[in-house]
C-alpha cells in the first residue's frame, strides 16, 4: 500500500527522486495492463516534469506539498500528454487545448499526472462495461467489476500504481467503485472543487473528488484541489479544513439502507464497522430519512435530463467524431450513432422524453420536488446527528457481464450513493472488511461542507480496523 506520505518521505530524504517515484509508478501501471485500469500513459510530460522538479528541489526551492507524487486522472479530466476521450469513440482522437482546473492546481502542488484511466463512457455507469475500449477489472477478482463509472481510477489505486487518483462522482461513481475496490473514495460536498475542464454529465450533481489508501492522503488532495474558481461559477470559497475528531459525535444509522435488497454479508459488515464506531466512543442510533427510497427514481429523471441537454453539443460539427454524409441532418444523426455507446443513447432518449411537451411536469417538475424533500429530510437528520451512515451499495462487486443485460439492476447499484448527490452533501466510503474475499464499503455522509468532519472520522475507523 502505498501513501502520499511515504513517497514525499524518500524523495525528502534523498532516498529516492521524482523521477525514480515517476519511473516506477509508469512500470506498475505497465505490469497492471491486464486490468486495464488505465486507457493512456502521459510518460515523456510526466518524466519531463519530474526532472524539473528533482532540479527545483536540488536548488532549494518549494515546489510544493505534493512534489514529486504521482496520480491518475479519469479521462473525462481535460489533460495534457494523452488524449481526453471520455471512453467515448466519438472523442477518440482528441487533445485538450487547457487542462482541467483541478489537474492545474494539483500540478502547481508538486504532483505529477502519468495516466488517464478507465471509465463507462461519459461517466455513464456502474462497472466500467460501457467503455468504448473495454471494462477495466477488480483487483480482487479480474472475472468481477471494479464499479463504475470511475472504476478505473479506483483499480489504479487498489493496485498500487499511484497513490491517489481523481474520479468523478454525479450519483456514486467514486463512492461505488472505492467499496468495490477496497479503497478511500471523496465525493466532496457540491462546490468544493471547480469543475473547469471537465467532460459534463449532470451540472446539477457532478462532483470531482479523490481516490487514496487513506483518509488522511484523501484529506490532503481535497484541500490543493478546493477553493474558488471563476471559471465555475458554482464553486464554493475555500472551507476545507481537516478537523480532529476529537469529541463523540452523534451518529445516525439510516434505516431505508439497512433493510430490504440489502446482501446479508454486507449489512453484518457495515453493522460491524458501526459497532467499532461505538467502540470508539460515539452515540450511535438508527435515523429514518424517509424520501430516500423515491432518490434513485428522482436520480433517474434530473441526470438524465441533464444528460441529454449536455450532450448535444456533440455533433459532428465542433470537435471530435465526424461521420461522412451527403446532408448536414446525417453527420448529426450518423455522428451520434457511431459515436455513442448504447448506455449514453438511452440516457439521452430518457431525458429527451422526461422533458418533452406533456411529459415535464409529470417527470421532471414532479422529479425536482421530491428532490427537495430529499433535501428537507437530510437537514432534519442533520439537526440531531453529526453524521449518518450506511452501506455504499446493495452487494459487493458483480461478475462482468452479470447487469449489462438488465439496465435497472446495473441502476440499482447506485441506491444508497444517488441521494448525497441530489442534496449535495459530502460523503466518504471507507473500508469495511470483506465478504467472500470482495471489499465491502461505510458511506460516512456529512452536513453540507462539513467535510473536514468526515475524512478524520473515516481515518479514525481505518486506524482502528487495521
Amino acid at each position: 500500500m502505498i501513501t502520499i506520505s511515504e513517497i514525499k518521505k524518500r524523495i525528502a530524504d534523498g532516498s529516492s527522486s521524482a523521477r525514480a517515484e515517476i519511473e516506477v509508478a509508469l512500470k506498475r501501471a505497465e505490469e497492471a495492463s491486464e486490468f486495464h485500469p488505465i486507457l493512456a500513459v502521459t510518460r515523456e510530460r510526466a518524466l519531463k516534469r519530474a526532472d524539473e522538479i528533482d532540479t527545483a528541489l536540488k536548488a532549494g526551492e518549494d515546489v510544493g506539498p505534493l512534489a514529486g507524487v504521482p496520480f491518475i486522472a479519469k479521462d473525462n479530466m481535460l489533460a495534457f500528454g494523452a488524449p481526453t476521450t471520455a471512453a467515448a469513440k466519438i472523442l477518440e482522437n482528441f487533445d485538450a487545448p487547457f487542462q482541467a482546473e483541478a489537474i492545474e492546481r494539483l500540478e502547481a502542488a508538486g504532483a505529477i499526472l502519468i495516466a488517464k484511466a478507465n471509465l463507462d463512457a461519459f461517466a455513464h455507469g456502474g462497472s466500467t462495461e460501457n467503455s468504448a475500449y473495454g471494462p477495466s477489472k477488480n483487483p480482487h477478482d479480474p472475472e468481477r467489476v471494479p464499479g463504475g463509472s470511475s472504476g478505473g481510477s479506483a483499480a489504479s489505486v487498489a493496485l498500487d500504481i499511484a497513490p491517489f487518483a481523481l474520479g468523478t462522482d454525479t450519483g456514486g461513481s467514486i463512492r461505488q467503485p472505492a467499496s468495490f475496490c477496497g479503497v478511500v473514495g471523496m465525493k466532496p460536498t457540491f462546490g468544493t472543487v471547480s469543475r473547469y475542464g471537465v467532460v459534463a454529465m449532470a451540472s446539477s450533481t457532478d462532483v470531482i473528488g479523490p481516490f487514496a489508501h487513506t483518509a488522511e492522503d484523501a484529506a490532503l488532495v481535497l484541500d490543493v484541489m478546493s477553493g474558488r474558481d471563476a471559471k465555475d461559477s458554482t464553486t464554493l470559497p475555500d472551507f476545507f479544513t481537516p478537523e480532529k475528531t476529537e469529541k463523540p459525535l452523534r451518529i445516525g444509522v439510516v434505516k431505508e439502507w439497512m433493510g430490504e435488497g440489502v446482501d446479508a454479508d454486507v449489512k453484518a459488515r457495515v453493522n460491524e464497522t458501526i459497532e467499532t464506531l461505538r467502540s470508539l466512543g460515539h452515540t450511535i442510533e438508527e435515523v429514518s430519512v424517509p424520501h430516500v427510497k423515491h432518490a434513485l427514481a428522482v436520480y433517474y429523471v434530473v441526470v438524465p435530463a441533464e444528460i441529454a441537454s449536455n450532450l448535444a453539443r456533440y455533433d459532428g460539427i465542433r470537435y471530435g467524431l465526424r461521420a461522412e454524409a451527403d446532408k448536414l441532418e446525417n453527420v448529426f444523426t450518423r455522428t451520434r450513432e457511431q459515436g455513442f455507446m448504447p448506455e449514453n443513447k438511452r440516457r439521452i432518449m430518457i431525458g429527451n422524453y422526461v422533458l418533452s411537451s406533456g411529459y415535464y411536469d409529470a417527470y421532471y417538475r414532479k422529479a425536482c420536488q421530491v428532490r427537495t424533500l430529499i433535501c428537507q429530510d437530510f437537514e432534519r437528520a442533520f439537526g440531531d446527528f453529526d453524521v449518518l451512515v450506511g452501506p455504499v451499495a446493495p452487494t459487493t462487486a458483480f461478475r462482468l457481464g452479470e447487469n449489462t443485460d438488465d439496465p435497472l439492476k446495473m441502476y440499482l447499484s447506485d441506491l444508497m450513493t444517488v441521494s448525497a448527490n441530489l442534496a449535495g452533501l459530502p460523503s466518504v466510503s471507507v473500508p469495511a472488511g470483506k465478504s467472500n474475499g470482495l471489499p465491502v464499503g461505510l458511506q460516512i455522509i456529512g452536513d453540507c461542507q462539513a467535510d473536514g468532519a468526515i475524512l478524520p472520522l473515516a481515518q479514525q475507523l481505518q486506524e482502528n480496523n487495521s
